[in-house]
Parts: C-alpha cells; sequence; structure tokens
C-alpha cells in the first residue's frame, strides 16, 4: 500500500539551497559580501562550483530573490548564533505573585517587598495577595484594605496600580506595573524596620547615660561617708 504523501500546511519556511531554489533569476552576493549583480539561476549555480561553495537563497521573498554564495555549514552555524543572541536579548514579561497575611512580620515584610522591587526593575507585572483565613476573613473590607495598602508603601521601587484592590477567593488582591524609572537608592522609601532599629539605639544610649549617671552617684555618696 503507497504512503499518502506528505502536504505541508502554511508557507514553507525551509532555507533553499543550490538545485532546490527554484527562482529563474537571483541577485547574487559573493563570499566576502560583494555584489555579483542579478544572474540567472543557472549562471549562479556556475559561480558558485567556481568557489566550491554553495547558492543559498537567503531572501526569497525580495524581487528578484537574493542567494548568497557561501559554505552552508557555516552559513546555518551564524543563523543559530544570530537567533540565539536575539533570543537572549529579547525580554520576557510575565506576570509574578506575591502573597502577605496579616500576620506577617516586618522582616518577612521587608523581604517580600524587595523582591516585589525587583521583578518590577525587571519589568514584570506583580500580583499581590493579601490572604486571609479564618476570623480575617470577616473583618471589615476597609481595615484589610488598608492593610495591603500599607504593605504596597514599603515596596521600593517606583509603580502604577494596574488593577485596583478588589475581593478575590483568597482575599484581597491588586496588580502592580513599573512606571518606567529606576528607583534611586536615596529615593526608596524606608523599611519598616529602620525605624525600630533607630529606636533601639537610642534606648541603649539613654540606658548608658542613666548607668553612668547611677554609677556617678553612687561614687558621691562613697566619697562623702553617706554608705
Amino acid at each position: 500500500m503507497q504512503k499518502p504523501t506528505q502536504r505541508f500546511s502554511g508557507k514553507d519556511t525551509r532555507t533553499k539551497i543550490n538545485k532546490a531554489i527554484r527562482a529563474p533569476e537571483l541577485r547574487v552576493v559573493g563570499p566576502e559580501g560583494e555584489n555579483l549583480g542579478t544572474l540567472s539561476l543557472a549562471d549562479a549555480l556556475k559561480t558558485a562550483e567556481k568557489f566550491k561553495l554553495d547558492l543559498i537563497e537567503i531572501s526569497p521573498n525580495a524581487k528578484p530573490p537574493v542567494a548568497k554564495i557561501t559554505d552552508f555549514g557555516q552559513f546555518r552555524y551564524d543563523t543559530k548564533r544570530k537567533a540565539s543572541k536575539a533570543k537572549a536579548k529579547a525580554h520576557v514579561t510575565e506576570t509574578k505573585s506575591a502573597q502577605v497575611k496579616i500576620g506577617t512580620g516586618d522582616h518577612d515584610q521587608q523581604l517580600k517587598a524587595k523582591r516585589i522591587a525587583e521583578w518590577l526593575e525587571e519589568g514584570h507585572r506583580v500580583k499581590v495577595d493579601l490572604f486571609l483565613w479564618g476570623r480575617y476573613k470577616y473583618m471589615e473590607s476597609a481595615f484589610l484594605k488598608e492593610r495591603l495598602d500599607r504593605f504596597l508603601k514599603i515596596i521600593p521601587a517606583e509603580y502604577k496600580i494596574a488593577d485596583p484592590v478588589k475581593k478575590s477567593p483568597k482575599g484581597f488582591t491588586t496588580t502592580l506595573e513599573r512606571t518606567g524609572a529606576k528607583v534611586k537608592k536615596s529615593d526608596k522609601p524606608k523599611i519598616l524596620e529602620e525605624e525600630p532599629k533607630a529606636e533601639k539605639k537610642k534606648k541603649v544610649k539613654e540606658d548608658k547615660t542613666e548607668n553612668k549617671s547611677k554609677k556617678k552617684s553612687l561614687d558621691d555618696l562613697l566619697e562623702g561617708g553617706m554608705i
């Protein structure tokens, strides 16, 4: 039984070389990039044979089509290398997801905010979810939206709200997009933990001053024979 002939659907994008080329005439480019003019297919093939190279149709849609005389193996290698470079430069935008909870600590919030900022600066959209469970599901919407908004304010990047805060099956959600400008370090919002650290340093300093004062008072009493 004879197998049915395969038929290609759509446009054939395979590169044609040598006798597979069907155009009656071609604008030919030489091995060094020189313009050899418009030649008949037969003359182009003869010229390629003189150079002991291949005739490769590189622009089939041009009028007349353009062919280059070169080594097919080298041509295929160069084509793949160019495609790889173009793919590496092409930036794929994704929608990333981040989740926060009412009970998330300050340190964890900072880490999540920093990661979101990195995604935004890479050009991605970020979907931020406020996850609710148990009794938190029945709290007032205004309070819950305020908590989500409070978290959004500590994200160290410039962004815009692409999708406003709204109710979701898990709680509340919103989507952020980068505005285009990168944020300078000096312009980044202060992280929540910075204030407690400052207060802690102030408290340690006050404790040292108080202890020093107490020691001085005790020394005075000893010198005066009071104790």
